[in-house]
């Protein structure tokens, strides 16, 4: 592996919960309870997907403009809860990873389909440890679509299989997939069974671990 691209929401920052609260006070302006599982469907997709497919699940049906001024909406009020945020809200094993990484000099890539993914590695003070920034404001198409990994890969000048993700949604493994890199699931190693492996947080892994996993498993399939 040369290069380690990550996810934001899920994986280095807990902003998941910020998004829905906002979605669902969205939701409740055209009469519709967002539960936690409906949620889920919403991790790793654009601000307009997730719309789309809040307003599916709604029975509701809004043309375009009205589509972005909802979606304008929630970001305001998203942008209220990120606005607050602090390096306290980094989620566990994420700046000891990040650390080892940039010590040793590997790329450090960072893919995320949020339109404010910068904003919120300002906030969370990471911004300097990576090397390439791809966010929702730099691609058409959302994951499982592999296009962020591919560009995230290009930019930092890197082939597709010396990459390693690491995702919490379904749809950003699927992403990684496609992309034909190999991904480590953040989370539920049932939901992201497609993963290479599964841990419920980074603190579970270093760079030690991962050199020793992935060359095992080469050895393995040779």
């Amino acid at each position: 592996m040369k290069a380690f691209i990550f996810d934001l929401d899920g994986v280095i920052v807990d902003t998941a919960k910020y998004h829905y609260l906002a979605w669902k006070r969205l939701a409740k302006e055209f009469d519709f309870e967002l539960s936690e599982l409906d949620n889920e469907r919403l991790k790793g997709v654009s601000r307009i997907d997730s719309l789309d497919i809040i307003l599916r699940l709604a029975g509701k049906q809004m043309d375009q403009a009205k589509k972005h001024e909802l979606a304008d909406k929630k970001n305001t009020w998203f942008l209220e809860y990120v606005n607050n945020m602090t390096p306290a809200e980094i989620l566990p094993g994420s700046v000891n990873l990040l650390e080892e990484l940039k010590t040793a000099s590997f790329t450090i890539a960072l893919a995320s389909s949020s339109k404010n993914a910068r904003t919120i590695l300002n906030k969370i003070q990471l911004t300097d440890y990576f090397d390439v920034i791809v966010d929702g404001t730099m691609i058409t198409h959302s994951k499982p679509h592999p296009e962020i990994f591919i560009k995230a890969a290009r930019l930092a000048g890197v082939p597709a299989n010396e990459c390693l993700v690491f995702e919490d949604a379904e749809a950003g493994v699927e992403a990684a997939v496609h992309a034909r890199m190999r991904c480590v699931g953040i989370g539920n190693p049932d939901r992201l069974h497609k993963a290479f492996i599964a841990v419920s947080d980074l603190s579970r892994l270093n760079l030690q671990k991962i050199q020793s996993l992935f060359q095992h498993a080469d050895t393995v399939k040779s």
